[in-house]
């Protein structure tokens, strides 16, 4: 069975790469945001109390709240879809609860290799790289770098991780054929 997941931050190229490699390897390709609410929905989730804690707490009220959500929606997905690649929405690797961080370990243990993808080993080039991809207007890009930071920074990513692939200066096509030679291999990976 292969089952690869793509994780990493906003815009590292997730969806592009696992849409890539799901054509080129025959595999069907599950973005996680995109079936995650199913999931969320199961156990309980209630967007009318995500607002009431954004509009008590803020912004980011709302991340906190989806936490459980998140690590349940990716113990489901890998048990849900053998024979896949699956790329994970930046929030879906990133924890500071242990016990979700654990549980969310034991889950990816189901898959035969976990990819982080960043563009750079430095933060702040990766950063940069990361606006320009999203194409962040300058008068935003404070907004967006305060968003993106702690999925680059926190170690949730790392832990959880098989292979790190740096983007900068290879093309998707390039990325692909990489990390296709690991699926091909079967060999434990390095990064």
């Amino acid at each position: 069975m292969t089952r690869l997941v793509l994780i990493g931050p906003i815009c590292s190229g997730k969806s592009t790469i696992a849409e890539r490699l799901s054509d080129r390897l025959s595999l069907r390709n599950i973005p996680l945001d995109l079936v995650r609410w199913g999931y969320y929905y199961q156990i309980g989730y209630d967007r009318r109390e995500e607002w009431r804690r954004v509009k008590a707490m803020g912004w980011r009220a709302r991340f906190d709240y989806w936490k459980p959500f998140e690590a349940y929606a990716v113990e489901q997905v890998l048990l849900d879809y053998p024979d896949t690649i699956i790329d994970f929405g930046a929030g879906h690797s990133v924890y500071e609860d242990d016990v979700l961080l654990a549980r969310v370990q034991t889950a990816v243990k189901r898959a035969s290799h976990v990819v982080y993808l960043l563009p750079s080993p430095d933060i702040e080039r990766s950063l940069d790289i990361l606006c320009a991809r999203a194409e962040v207007p300058e008068d935003e890009r404070a907004d967006f770098v305060a968003l993106n930071r702690p999925f680059l920074e926190h170690p949730s990513n790392a832990s959880l991780a098989t292979a790190t692939f740096y983007t900068d200066g290879y093309s998707v096509d390039e990325t692909c054929e990489q990390i296709a030679r690991i699926l091909d291999s079967q060999a434990p990976p390095v990064s």
